[in-house]
């Protein structure tokens, strides 16, 4: 089914205004949802928004948006109070600035979102300019929901993906973290060396599309089951590892990672060809994530 957009407006670069069309890029249907269910008689729960100084039950219009000021005191805004803050324009896409695609930190990026141009006639404008920025992103401020983001817009395949950024006060300095003052700043050179080559063994192409989320697949396998009157078992669950020395790890990964390499190819027999198929590796089995 084709992609819906979700706004349609301007990508506006200096006296350039290009209508484009606004796409989700991640797709909420590939997770497992839940609703809360009532065990007794299956009944759908609903959620009431409770009073908790009158005791009762409220209705939208009776909800107004609180800020806690002090413990226990709030200012009221009224939906003309935010009026007042909310972006003149919110069909425009108002690129600030240029620059190198690879400074865009990934602690700021918040919800990627896929461009297309609004129509034939701003086609050819939108290929220009996604020809011209390659290699680029671009800066630019987008009101989007009631609110103002500031987003990054880079080329990507034959149209462009934006993503809304966090702004550098919602980014918390890494420094923050007292764990990380326990992290030496001398670090042996045997031990930098032996673990690159571990690292090296296990390198390959950046394709994050061989991965699929294994979780959500047994998760389905789990439902279809309950709806077919059938149990699973559960797995065993794994020890936890045992704490061992770095470099006895390391050169026991490279160990396993060496006897893998040197295992014997055997063949087999199917359909009358024969096939040459790898040893298969011992298999541990994955430990299931809890919810």
């Amino acid at each position: 089914m084709a992609a819906r957009p979700t706004w349609k407006g301007y990508l506006k670069i200096s006296l350039v205004n290009i209508p484009v069309r606004v796409f989700p890029a991640t797709d909420s249907a590939a997770t497992v949802s839940f609703n809360q269910i009532h065990r007794e008689c299956r009944g759908r729960i609903n959620q009431k928004k409770w009073c908790n100084t009158c005791q009762t039950e409220v209705t939208n219009d009776q909800i107004v948006k609180g800020y806690e000021f002090e413990k226990g005191k709030y200012a009221l805004i009224e939906e003309d109070d935010l009026a007042k803050v909310r972006p003149e324009s919110t069909r425009v896409i108002n690129i600030i600035q240029f620059t190198d695609a690879k400074v865009i930190d990934p602690v700021y990026v918040e919800r990627p979102y896929y461009l297309g141009p609004d129509g034939q006639v701003a086609a050819d404008a939108f290929a220009v300019m996604r020809e011209g920025m390659e290699g680029k992103a671009a800066i630019g401020k987008l009101a989007l929901y009631g609110r103002e983001y500031l987003v990054a817009i880079q080329p990507r395949e034959n149209g462009f993906v934006m993503y809304t950024l966090r702004h550098a006060a919602e980014v918390r300095a890494m420094s923050a973290i007292d764990e990380l003052q326990m992290v030496p700043a001398k670090i042996k050179p045997d031990e930098v060396k032996l673990a690159r080559q571990v690292i090296s063994n296990f390198e390959k192409e950046g394709d994050l599309t061989q991965y699929e989320d294994d979780y959500q697949r047994e998760l389905r396998k789990v439902i279809d089951a309950k709806i077919a009157g059938e149990e699973i078992a559960a797995p065993a669950d794994e020890a936890p590892p045992k704490v061992v020395n770095l470099m006895e790890a390391l050169r026991q990964s490279l160990e396993r990672v060496s006897a893998n390499k040197k295992r014997p190819v055997k063949s087999a027999q199917t359909g009358g060809n024969v096939r040459l198929v790898a040893a298969e590796a011992k298999h541990t089995p994955k430990k299931r994530a809890r919810g």
